[in-house]
């Protein structure tokens, strides 16, 4: 019987064999994918278990008794479904697992951000957000402002002394946390935060170098404002009145010495340039909030703001040379001709009928000419002193007070002219204070 088997089995390997062949030789006649094709069936043929075997005598011996490999194979494809079901769960567990780690790492960042800006919230400003078109336009208009009730400040230390003075803040624009910390976050809590991308600050600051953190306020009023307590007790009856300063740098400056000489507050006329402009708050260094500032006032309004027993006088910035300026004294000369440049008189009628520009007397200003109330107006450099205001020192009895300069030299920057005058102002009111004590204790 086996070796029936034997010479069954050769001879099928015999046909295999023969077919292949065959097979290939039939390749070259009807080419290469019908040979893939009958090569595949007949390895295929060969995987094959047979059924049952029939053996010469007539018996016949099954070969698949039960359906345990069927079985077994179903049992194999059920555990490969449950373990891709399984590594599908698992992989959709770790996913849920990441995203929850992720979640709880980015709440407690935002929490430790919280604490860090005493419980304050902020925002991320987006592409193309309007806020900040709406900050250039009240940088750069000053109708906007005026029509808005709002202005621009730039800076930490510009920002800390307007909320040190009680000023309002609405928004504020930040490019780092750490920009927001160094400012008092407890007077933050109703302003809108805002973090904005740096690149995108440098685009509408008016600096160089931004210091990344600029915010919007409601315009202060000058009546409702704290001011420092030492400036407050370091101020003299000295009021500055500014007549149509338009240079932005100027009207800083000024600011700045009126606030450094302890002047009781400063009034700008109507046709000075705007107190809130950007490069004026950079000029003045602070200055709006520590001395009471009024702006866009008529002449009518500006006699308001002052004490009626109040002497003005005004600067003259020209050059009056003299040869010895320790031991000068005031020619009359000098004073008539001073009188005769403010006179204004297009033909002798005018003249005859007294509408002449007043003339008051002029004044070294180290000569002393600042009693009790004392308000000194500046002029601006391209037009000069007004009519409004040689008036009003005429009214009052006040001097034309200049400063002696060196031959060559034509006029002084109304800055400059300013700070001589305030804080030789401030030095004479200071002195009389001292007399007048000294006196008191004399006859008590």
């Amino acid at each position: 019987m086996t070796q029936t088997m034997s010479i069954n089995m050769a001879a099928l390997m015999y046909n295999v064999s023969r077919g292949f062949i065959l097979k290939e030789h039939s390749l070259l006649l009807r080419g290469h994918n019908q040979y893939l094709l009958d090569s595949r069936r007949y390895v295929r043929a060969l995987r094959r278990r047979p059924v049952a075997v029939l053996y010469s005598d007539g018996e016949r011996e099954t070969r698949i008794k039960s359906n345990e490999s069927a079985n077994k194979i179903n049992q194999k494809f059920l555990k490969q479904g449950r373990e891709g079901t399984n590594k599908f769960d698992d992989k959709h567990t770790n996913e849920k697992k990441r995203k929850e780690v992720t979640n709880n790492r980015t709440r407690h960042v935002n929490e430790w951000i919280k604490d860090k800006l005493d419980g304050l919230r902020y925002e991320k400003a987006t592409a193309g957000d309007k806020r900040l078109a709406h900050v250039a336009s009240i940088g750069r208009s000053r109708a906007f402002r005026d029509k808005e009730g709002m202005v621009l400040l730039e800076g930490r230390r510009l920002i800390c002394d307007a909320l040190a003075a009680g000023a309002s803040p609405q928004t504020l624009f930040f490019s780092a946390v750490e920009r927001l910390q160094e400012l008092p976050l407890d007077k933050l809590q109703q302003a809108k935060l805002i973090k904005v991308k740096y690149e995108d600050m440098k685009t509408w600051s008016d600096l160089v170098t931004p210091q990344g953190v600029i915010a919007i306020f409601s315009k202060p009023d000058a009546s409702r404002l704290a001011f420092p307590k030492d400036t407050i007790l370091k101020s003299v009856p000295l009021f500055l009145i500014c007549d149509g300063v338009r240079d932005p740098g100027n009207i800083g400056t000024i600011l700045r010495c009126a606030a450094a000489a302890g002047c009781d507050r400063v009034l700008l006329t109507k046709g000075c340039v705007d107190a809130w402009e950007p490069k004026v708050l950079r000029a003045a260094m602070g200055a709006h909030f520590r001395l009471p500032l009024f702006s866009h006032l008529s002449w009518n309004d500006i006699s308001k703001h002052l004490p009626l027993d109040i002497t003005v006088h005004v600067a003259d910035n020209r050059n009056h040379f003299t040869k010895d300026l320790v031991s000068e004294t005031i020619p009359t000369t000098i004073e008539n001709a001073s009188c005769s440049e403010y006179i204004e008189s297009d033909t002798e009628e005018e003249s005859d009928d007294g509408l002449a520009l007043p003339c008051a007397k002029q004044q070294v200003y180290h000569e002393r000419w600042a009693h009790r109330s004392t308000a000194l107006v500046i002029g601006g450099e391209t037009h000069g002193l007004s009519q409004e205001a040689l008036q009003l020192a005429e009214k009052t009895e006040g001097k034309i007070l200049f400063v002696p300069m060196a031959a060559g030299v034509e006029s002084l920057n109304s800055a400059m002219a300013a700070s001589i005058l305030l804080f030789e102002g401030r030095r004479q009111l200071l002195l009389d204070k001292g007399k007048r004590k000294a006196r008191s204790k004399l006859y008590s």
